[in-house]
């Protein structure tokens, strides 16, 4: 395949070349969940990031740095490829899955399922030309450290254009723990020493990498296991960041907290080695982040793989918090996509700099190519952009950015969408989001409302209809897969149907309130000061609650429980927020140290009407309720 375009390379480095005329190294470093807010130089005030931090002032900060999906395989192929996920048709981290598949489609689905998601490609084909090939043929030394999760073997690193790859494993990373005896396929023959962590092995290899290479262009990518699942890390740093936590931040899981100080750590190994073989002032490094963090407690993420067993007490938080974005991981709002990013480029970024410049994963391969002086390609054809001039300090000719994330995700409260940021201004497209089976819009001036939490598409319908022309525009051009209302929903059955008739509250009271069925929601009506849906649940904590709801205005509300047997003085509560118009998912942690027996979900209904789709709850044992 290389075959094809290596002749289009028109320059083909001297490696016997003095150190002065040889092009620059490349290293990239990428982190896994790691959140917008996670490192110290980006505004977290409990993560201890030092090498990152020195990082940042040596270099460019962008502050709106995107990759190009909320999940880690879709961003990793934009990287490589330098192609949106839409059009390779990876869209979800499936690529350790047993099965290929290499066709982008829609998933055929149930009668229970109500939109049709797409079906992920499960391998990075290698008839993509990627940033290592084309980089290898101009003669750099190419290495893959870390997480991979592209495919094995036929589709691993050593297929696509690197030299080395280790630990040559393609799933998400080592099961049960990142502190050693680690598992990997015994078929890799992985050694590792008692307590060793993770990124202290995989950021030696790089190290080693380097020491070897330090005389001739290298490409190394530094990618990074840590912080996604397993919650796991060093006691020491867990007990150091359990003294420092503060109940108040809402950045203070321990675990996550030791799991990021090892990431540093990583970081820290790797930079030394430049400074060591003397060839920093010659390598230039990125940082970056795959999705964003994960900001829903721990015991719920990825269904139960975040779940400690060492440190379930610890991670009855969130392992990060995103604000003032909002949500996280899986999801299309800024929280899942908006990445912390430095760009070190010796004697060309100014020290110490921030960029407001908006820049996608897709831009990181014409990017690096044009910064060692490697011509692209002509048959090769990245929707991505060269941000050199950006790194310069100029602008970008780009008129939009586009975010296609075709699933659900409960986890995250993400249903399938698309959203396109122009200027200030971003629209998402949730698909059949409305009861009637249209796309629901939900528009946001980023500018004055950083959080999205104030919904415009109604106050600007003309520039929502026009946004929206992007993503349609957007659509097609890619052949991205996109969802539609299932034909074949049942929405529920009969039996359902006739449950709901009988009683649309489902076995729920309403308390300061009134409850009616309005089209497939519950209508609650406030009737005093304090409305509230009560049930008596009769369950083992601790839970979560999840709800769908939607209001004109939003509003607080609280979800609260009183521990079987016990006073209504005893009663705890977890506030929670209803973002306005548009249906929103709201998820809220239950931290109860003991069985609950009332619960009570307290609905911004005072003065408005507060439409109620689904509640789901987790505590025990599983239930949902459909209104």
């Amino acid at each position: 395949m290389i075959a094809r375009w290596i002749a289009a390379v028109s320059m083909v480095f001297a490696l016997a070349a003095p150190a002065a005329e040889r092009p620059p190294n490349v290293l990239f470093i990428m982190a896994d969940d790691f959140g917008w807010r996670d490192p110290g130089c980006f505004g977290s005030t409990f993560h201890r990031t030092p090498n990152l931090d020195k990082l940042a002032a040596r270099g460019v900060k962008f502050t709106q740095a995107y990759a190009a999906n909320p999940l880690c395989s879709p961003t990793r192929s934009s990287i490589m490829t330098g192609l949106w996920p839409a059009r390779t048709g990876i869209t979800a981290p499936a690529c350790h899955v047993p099965q290929v598949v290499m066709e982008k489609k829609l998933s055929p689905g149930s009668p229970n399922v109500r939109v049709l998601v797409a079906n992920s490609v499960t391998r990075l084909s290698t008839d993509y030309v990627t940033l290592p090939e084309i980089l290898k043929s101009a003669g750099y030394r190419t290495g893959h450290f870390g997480k991979w999760h592209l495919g094995p073997e036929p589709y691993s690193p050593l297929q696509h254009g690197f030299d080395v790859d280790f630990p040559h494993s393609p799933g998400p990373g080592p099961a049960g723990s990142y502190v050693a005896p680690w598992r990997f396929p015994p078929a890799l023959g992985i050694d590792s020493k008692e307590g060793e962590h993770i990124e202290d092995r995989v950021s030696s290899e790089v190290v080693k990498f380097i020491r070897e290479n330090k005389d001739r262009p290298f490409y190394a990518n530094y990618w990074q296991f840590s912080v996604h699942a397993p919650y796991d890390a060093k006691d020491e740093l867990v007990a150091k960041y359990r003294k420092l936590a503060d109940p108040n931040n809402p950045q203070r899981n321990p675990v996550y907290a030791a799991m990021v100080e090892s990431l540093d750590d990583g970081v820290g190994r790797v930079l030394a080695a430049l400074d060591e073989c003397g060839i920093a002032d010659r390598t230039i490094v990125v940082y970056f982040s795959d999705n964003g963090g994960v900001s829903w407690p721990g015991k719920d993420a990825e269904n139960g793989m975040h779940k400690s067993e060492r440190f379930q007490a610890d991670m009855k938080s969130p392992p990060t918090s995103n604000l003032p974005l909002r949500n996280g991981k899986a999801s299309l709002y800024e929280g899942g996509v908006r990445e912390p990013c430095i760009v070190v480029w010796p004697g060309v970024t100014k020290p110490g700099t921030v960029n407001e410049t908006v820049i996608q994963s897709i831009d990181w391969m014409p990017t690096l190519l044009e910064m060692a002086g490697v011509p692209l390609p002509a048959a090769v054809k990245p929707d991505g952009l060269s941000i050199v001039p950006a790194i310069k300090g100029g602008t970008l000719a780009r008129e939009a950015v586009f975010t296609h994330f075709p699933h659900d995700t409960p986890a995250s409260g993400q249903h399938p969408g698309t959203s396109v940021r122009r200027g200030d201004w971003k629209l998402i497209r949730l698909f059949a989001g409305n009861e009637d089976g249209s796309d629901l819009l939900e528009l946001y001036n980023l500018k004055d409302d950083l959080g999205e939490t104030r919904n415009l598409a109604a106050e600007k319908p003309d520039l929502a209809r026009e946004l929206n022309a992007l993503i349609d525009g957007f659509l097609k051009e890619t052949g991205a897969v996109i969802p539609k209302l299932n034909p074949a929903y049942k929405a529920g059955g009969a039996a359902a149907s006739a449950a709901k008739a009988d009683d649309p509250l489902r076995g729920w009271t309403a308390r300061g309130c009134e409850g009616a069925t309005k089209g497939d929601a519950l209508a609650v009506t406030g009737k005093g000061p304090a409305p509230f849906l009560g049930f008596a649940a009769g369950t083992k904590g601790p839970g979560s609650i999840r709800l769908r709801a939607r209001s004109t205005r939003g509003g607080a509300g609280k979800v609260e429980w009183i521990p079987s047997g016990a006073k209504q003085t005893d009663a705890r509560s977890v506030p929670f927020t209803l973002p306005p118009g548009g249906w929103h998912d709201v998820a809220v942690d239950l931290p109860a140290d003991a069985a609950i027996g009332i619960l009570r979900v307290y609905l911004p209904a005072q003065e408005q009407v507060v439409e109620v789709d689904r509640i789901e709850l987790k505590a025990g044992k599983a239930r949902s309720w459909d209104f």
